[in-house]
């Protein structure tokens, strides 16, 4: 009898075989989200090489650096497009990116992330409910900093983690 697991990954790669690069890039991001497996890119594999081997902390970057390196965006309708996000979770998250690595806000309420959609024609029927969706992911993509009020209507603010910058950016480059 043959290994199951060797049998899955014999799968996969005649799946990708025929892919471009980016084609299986994607794939692979979406199965890994499906499936909540959490992977990190080459990129990432290739610093926390150069780092161990210069005997610094392994693949660690700042926030304030993927905000230093994020694209540049005059309008968020620029941005909006650059990312072309195709669900209000995502939405919601371009949305956050644009006021905290963008704008360099450091935290946002959803009502602002909702005013700057709306004005694009894609408001969200429930902006709160797209933030939970991207705190419950695994790693979360954004995180709740606190909460003005008892009721559930009551004011949040909300931050993007270092993940949740990540997932934009890598919206915007694709």
């Amino acid at each position: 009898m043959s290994d199951p697991e060797i049998g899955a990954m014999s799968v996969i790669a005649s799946a990708l075989h025929d892919l471009e690069e980016d084609a299986q890039g994607r794939v692979l991001r979406w199965a890994a989200e499906r499936y909540g497996v959490v992977l990190g890119s080459p990129a990432a594999v290739n610093e926390a090489k150069a780092a161990s081997e210069a005997g610094e902390r392994a693949g660690e970057v700042s926030d304030e650096e993927i905000s230093a390196e994020a694209p540049r965006f005059e309008h968020f309708a620029e941005l909006f497009n650059a990312a072309n996000p195709k669900t209000d979770v995502d939405r919601a998250l371009v949305a956050g990116y644009w006021f905290q690595a963008i704008l360099g806000d450091p935290s946002f309420q959803a009502a602002n992330l909702n005013k700057e959609l709306k004005n694009l024609g894609h408001a969200l029927r429930h902006v709160t409910d797209a933030l939970k969706s991207n705190q419950d992911k695994k790693p979360a993509r954004v995180i709740q900093l606190r909460k003005a009020g008892n009721s559930r209507q009551a004011r949040k603010l909300y931050k993007l983690t270092h993940e949740g910058l990540v997932y934009v950016q890598g919206l915007i480059a694709s």
